[in-house]
């Protein structure tokens, strides 16, 4: 199973920005659609944000849209969301995700129901 560890979490300032990153390891990373979750305290998890296997196609949960960004970098094994503007309600655990099996190389789900490897997850904090 692909190792994922997230990094670059923390504290942000509302109406700031904040860019973290997963790194994978294991298979070789361009094979997976990738995928950001997230998980505030008393609540399930969420989707956020998927890409696919060569960051052709991009998938946001409307929450995010036109503030986050993720994007991915094959040739460093790395997938990063970029937050821009966020907000307090943004304040969540995030997970990053590796689908080993996307059911069209230009596609990635947006249900954490297809994805087969996760990492540990970072904290993210946004003031206000």
């Amino acid at each position: 199973q692909v190792q994922l560890v997230e990094s670059g979490g923390g504290l942000a300032q509302a109406g700031g920005s904040l860019r973290f990153s997963c790194a994978a390891s294991g298979r070789t990373f361009s094979t997976y659609a990738m995928g950001w979750f997230r998980q505030a305290p008393g609540q399930e998890r969420e989707f956020v944000a998927a890409i696919s296997r060569i960051g052709d196609n991009t998938y946001y949960a409307d929450s995010v849209k036109g503030r986050f960004t993720i994007s991915r970098d094959n040739a460093e094994n790395t997938v990063y969301l970029q937050m821009n503007n966020p907000k307090p309600e943004d304040t969540a655990v995030y997970y990053c995700a590796a689908d080993y099996n996307p059911y069209r190389p230009n596609w990635a789900s947006t249900s954490q129901r297809n994805y087969n490897s996760w990492g540990q997850g970072t904290q993210v904090t946004v003031s206000s």
